[in-house]
């Protein structure tokens, strides 16, 4: 049994957000671990967590850019 190219194409819909999800989940938990081994605070760090899980592309380049202070 073949499988035609709506169902590849399903298969494709389904994947790719499921990938970007995890790739959103695996920033999150970057960024506490990396906050939590420069010396930040839990607290600090959960705002990180926060910011990457509410603000994900916007998130991580504040994050990027504000880290080192």
């Amino acid at each position: 049994m073949a499988v035609g190219f709506l169902g590849v194409f399903g298969i494709f819909a389904l994947l790719i957000p499921f990938l970007f999800f995890i790739l959103h989940i695996a920033i999150c938990v970057w960024g506490f671990r990396d906050a939590r081994r420069r010396g930040r605070s839990s607290e600090y760090a959960l705002l990180v967590v926060l910011g990457l899980l509410f603000f994900p592309v916007v998130g991580i380049i504040v994050y990027l850019l504000i880290r080192d202070y």
